[in-house]
């Protein structure tokens, strides 16, 4: 297992550190669009969005990534309606938890009412497409993801071309990473995220995965965002509803390459896949030992501690 050698071990958020060492976090996804990707609008409303927030910290989420804006190709969407949608749901779910909350938005606007409803984290999918967001994020303090996306957003990038896919997201992310620094936001703040499927495909995606102690070797926390995409689907031939394990595999990839941060939509398998990484590491204490240790613990669950 690859073990990054970070700027920043451990990174403090609003309401919640976690020392990335030792600590793998796992960020839940609430879109709240009608035209999402995974869930297609099925937690557009208000309750609904809040409602599917809250399942995902009981679930163990140490993150809750709240958006409003598909990154896929479409019509912009008015600043104001899009923080419409998100400001709302933020507000809402830090009302009710500590859990880390990011607002997936590129739009400098959108960040700041989102920072001030209470989110600790801005998602930016485009790579700084604004860079006055870098601003809004240096003035409030909060944390940035730099995501590598060679198109300007909701826009058509056909066929891209890499002559070192990995060297070229690596290479694309550092520079923003000077970017970023160069206006205030300091390496205790910044967290990058190579971009699987963002304007690639699927065997660059691919490459990525297998490769993504490169991308984790820039000494930032890397955030892997795999879950349920398309180069699972195209690598297993499998619809969306059907990458479940595509996804796990995938995620545990990432996390041997040094991903300490991992992007999914179905969050109780995520959190299993995790600790169970994490107890693997010693960074996690079994949640209770009676195998082959019986006369010493007695079963807490005897119905699960059948062999021995």
């Amino acid at each position: 297992m690859y073990l990054p050698q970070l700027k920043v071990n451990e990174h403090h958020f609003g309401h919640r550190s976690i020392d990335f060492s030792r600590r793998i976090a796992v960020m839940a996804v609430v879109n709240r669009t009608p035209d999402s990707f995974y869930d297609a609008g099925s937690t557009f409303g208000l309750e609904p969005a809040v409602q599917a927030a809250m399942r995902a910290v009981a679930a163990g989420a140490d993150w809750v990534d709240i958006g409003g804006v598909p990154f896929s190709p479409g019509p912009e969407l008015p600043w104001q309606e899009e923080a419409e949608r998100i400001v709302p749901v933020i507000a809402a779910v830090r009302e009710r938890s500590d859990v880390i909350i990011s607002a997936d938005t590129f739009h400098p606007k959108v960040a700041e009412a989102a920072i001030e409803a209470g989110a600790d984290v801005i998602n930016d999918t485009t790579g700084l497409a604004y860079p006055e967001l870098a601003d809004v994020v240096a003035e409030h303090k909060v944390h940035l993801v730099l995501t590598h996306s060679l198109a300007s957003p909701r826009t058509i990038y056909p066929r891209p071309q890499y002559t070192d896919v990995i060297g070229e997201v690596r290479d694309f992310l550092a520079a923003r990473v000077d970017t970023a620094l160069q206006a205030g936001i300091g390496p205790d703040k910044l967290i990058v995220d190579p971009g699987h499927d963002l304007n690639k495909n699927t065997k660059h995606t691919l490459e990525i995965t297998g490769r993504f102690e490169a991308i984790a070797a820039l000494g930032y926390p890397a955030l892997a965002a795999v879950s349920n995409k398309d180069f699972i689907g195209e690598a297993l031939d499998l619809p969306k509803g059907q990458r479940l394990v595509g996804s796990m595999v995938a995620a545990t990839l990432c996390i041997t390459g040094g991903a300490r941060i991992i992007r999914m939509h179905n969050v109780p398998e995520s959190v299993q896949t995790v600790r169970l990484i994490e107890a693997s590491m010693g960074w996690r204490e079994p949640v209770y030992q009676v195998h082959n240790m019986s006369d010493v613990n007695p079963p807490a669950h005897p119905e699960r501690s059948a062999i021995q």
